[in-house]
């Protein structure tokens, strides 16, 4: 099925929250059926290559049949091994124009941004999108910067080039304020990761989110 690229609600994978590889798939096949627009396998953890390769591989296959697209977090090996929709690539990780040149043209390739120097020095041609944050305090990203806090969210909306989605610390308690900055999407960890019920808790951010439009 034709991918597309909706930063609407962006689904960021914790193989921890939701209980290793299996867990991961679940969660991925309940929150693309109620809402989530775009999926990335990202890990806090030392997981092999084999492993990675292994999650990507079966994330692939449970949005097969989806307009969702699979993006790989830092390993551009993984996502060109199972063939993903595209890379998610932070500040320390290859150079945007380096995991640009190995992935080509047709995948897409987002970038993480957490202040306005950062923004000021975006390779614009190269990417597809990115993401700014973290917006608030997060506990799943251990390297993760200061929070930005909501002004300065709406200030980096507001000089970006291209679409962006906001990450960390967001919960439904959150969603109005950051759509109210004009963005075009929200990433979320543990507000589905975890769950008692992902259905129920992606239904809710995605209503919120329309809501917030």
């Amino acid at each position: 099925m034709q991918k597309k690229l909706d930063l609407t609600l962006y689904l960021v994978l914790d193989p921890t929250l939701c209980g290793g590889i299996s867990g991961m798939v679940d969660t991925t096949k309940i929150a693309v059926a109620n809402g989530v627009t775009a999926v990335q396998l990202r890990s806090e953890q030392e997981l092999t290559g084999k492993d990675w390769y292994k999650a990507a591989l079966a994330l692939k296959e449970a949005l097969s049949q989806t307009s969702v697209p699979l993006l790989i977090n830092d390993h551009v090996d993984i996502a060109l091994a199972v063939d993903a929709d595209g890379v998610h690539v932070g500040q320390n990780d290859l150079p945007v124009d380096v995991a640009r040149r190995l992935i080509g043209k047709n995948k897409w390739l987002g970038l993480s941004v957490s202040n306005q120097q950062q923004l000021e020095t975006v390779p614009w041609q190269n990417v597809d999108y990115i993401g700014i944050g973290p917006v608030y305090p997060t506990s799943t990203k251990k390297d993760a910067s200061s929070a930005l806090g909501i002004e300065q969210l709406t200030q980096l909306v507001k000089t970006k080039h291209c679409p962006a989605v906001a990450i960390g610390g967001i919960d439904i308690t959150k969603i109005t304020e950051v759509m109210q900055t004009g963005i075009e999407g929200v990433a979320v960890v543990s507000a589905i990761c975890g769950q008692s019920n992902i259905e129920q808790a992606t239904t809710l951010l995605i209503n919120k989110i329309n809501q917030a439009r």
